[in-house]
Formats: C-alpha cells, sequence, structure tokens
C-alpha cells in the first residue's frame, strides 16, 4: 500500500516530465544526430544552437517582442478588470448581470473570429506590426476572464471592511490600493498568471498581426524550415528557451495560485 503511494505519483511526475526532458535532450544535438537514432543523451554534445539564438538578432528579438506584448497585456488587463471586478461584486444595477454574461462570451468566442476585423483596424491606424496590436488584442480575451476571477475573489471580501474604511476617512483610491488590494492580493497574483499564460502562448492573432519588427518567438521558430527539412537542434533549443518565461511567472506566483486554487473561482 505504501509503495503504490508513491508509485503512482512518480509514474505521473515522470510522465509529465519525460517530454521536457526530451525537448533539452534535442536542443544539445544536431539535427543529424536527431534523426540519426534513439539515444536518451546527447553523444556529441554541443550549444551550438543556444549560441545562435542568443547571438542572432532575428531570433533574440523575437523573445523581446513575445515579453512585450505579454507584459503590456497583463498590466493593462488586471488594471481594467479590478475596478470592474470591484463594481460586479459591490453594486447592484439594471442588466449587471447580463453584462457581466456578455463579458464572459466575449472570452468563449475563438481568436480565429477576430483575426481579420483586428488586422484591418490596425493596418488602418498604423499599429499593425507592433506589440501595442497584439497586446490590445489579447485584452478582449483575457479582460472578461480577469473580470470573472477577481470578481470571484471581491465577493468574497465583506462590505464591511468597505465601509469602515470610509467611516475612517479613507478616500476610494486610497482604500483601494492600501486596503482592499493586499486582501486579494492571491487573486490577483492568480489573475496575472492566467492572463500571461494566455498571451504567451496564443499564436493566431500574434502571428497575423505582426510581420517583422514585432513578430513572436513562435513566429520565428518557423525560420528553421529549409529545403532541407527543419533544423531540429535549433527549434527545440527555442522551445526550452520558450518555456522559461512561464516558469519563472509560476515560480513568482506560486503560493498565489495555490491559495487561488483554494478560495477562488479558479
Amino acid at each position: 500500500m505504501r509503495l503504490t503511494r508513491w508509485l503512482v505519483p512518480t509514474l505521473y511526475i515522470v510522465f509529465l516530465l519525460l517530454p521536457i526532458y526530451w525537448l533539452v535532450n534535442m536542443s544539445f544535438k544536431t539535427t543529424n544526430e536527431i534523426l540519426g537514432g534513439f539515444s536518451p543523451w546527447p553523444k556529441n554534445f554541443t550549444i551550438d544552437s543556444y549560441v545562435e539564438i542568443l547571438t542572432n538578432p532575428v531570433w533574440y528579438n523575437g523573445y523581446i517582442s513575445s515579453i512585450s506584448y505579454v507584459i503590456i497585456n497583463t498590466v493593462i488587463s488586471v488594471a481594467f478588470a479590478l475596478p470592474a471586478a470591484y463594481a460586479f461584486s459591490r453594486y447592484r444595477f439594471l442588466g449587471d448581470k447580463h453584462l457581466f454574461f456578455w463579458l464572459l462570451t466575449n472570452r468563449m468566442a475563438p481568436p480565429a473570429v477576430f483575426a481579420l476585423p483586428f488586422y484591418q483596424l490596425y493596418s488602418a491606424i498604423g499599429l499593425f506590426d507592433t506589440p501595442w496590436a497584439v497586446a490590445l488584442a489579447h485584452c478582449l480575451f483575457n479582460i472578461p476572464l480577469a473580470v470573472w476571477i477577481l470578481e470571484g475573489f471581491m465577493s468574497g471580501v465583506p462590505k464591511e471592511i468597505d465601509e469602515t474604511a470610509y467611516i475612517d476617512g479613507y478616500s476610494f483610491p486610497r482604500f483601494f490600493v492600501r486596503i482592499f488590494m493586499p486582501l486579494i492580493a492571491s487573486g490577483i497574483g492568480v489573475t496575472a498568471f492566467f492572463c500571461f499564460m494566455f498571451s504567451w502562448v496564443e499564436l493566431l492573432l500574434a502571428k497575423t498581426l505582426t510581420s517583422v519588427a514585432a513578430k513572436p518567438i513562435a513566429a520565428v521558430m518557423t525560420r528553421t524550415a529549409s529545403t532541407s527539412g527543419y533544423e531540429l537542434g535549433l527549434l527545440a533549443a527555442a522551445g526550452v528557451l520558450t518555456i522559461i518565461p512561464g516558469a519563472i511567472v509560476i515560480w513568482f506566483v506560486r503560493n498565489y495560485i495555490a491559495k487561488g486554487f483554494a478560495l477562488g473561482r479558479v
């Protein structure tokens, strides 16, 4: 019984980590070695793929572009969702439930539906091929999600705290920043995490709304294709470096995520 209790989680963790290990393993091989046969570790260890990515402007600019629009989107989404979620959690007004449902319907639509309208709009106003184009497009999906998550956390905070703060002479901005936001810090962390991850992994809008200057790393990775096939080692190294930002975000908000899953509507 004790053996089963440890064996099952161990096998599950190994199953989850195996693809990541294999990606890292491939990143230190040449394409010829990868195609040459099966090997659990590199026979001819090389870091040429990483050197190429970190020294070639086309490659590292792809990472910079991706990180830029992801950060912009996360900040905008959380900043706009906080007051909106507070209004939904504290006030009742005509059509509030319908408006809340309408926000969520935007999140239900696939990104492909909005690709052409966004392309024409941003081309007309000069935002095409900029990080702002992708960041603002992702807001259409992330803000409704952020409002929904934060509203669940805010509804769990007693309204008496608001009333007590006003009696003590706090203005609304001061109360919201100094008292209310620390109370829902775990919710903000969870919201930022989901906004970051959606924007980081979304490809269709990011590729459609950029061309050269703001091309995301996922689009740059298609450059590995040539007449002789894909440069698999280079592609694997790019994939490893793509995982790192998400892992860093998870590390910093890990405690908030645990609280968020326990307390919020995530």
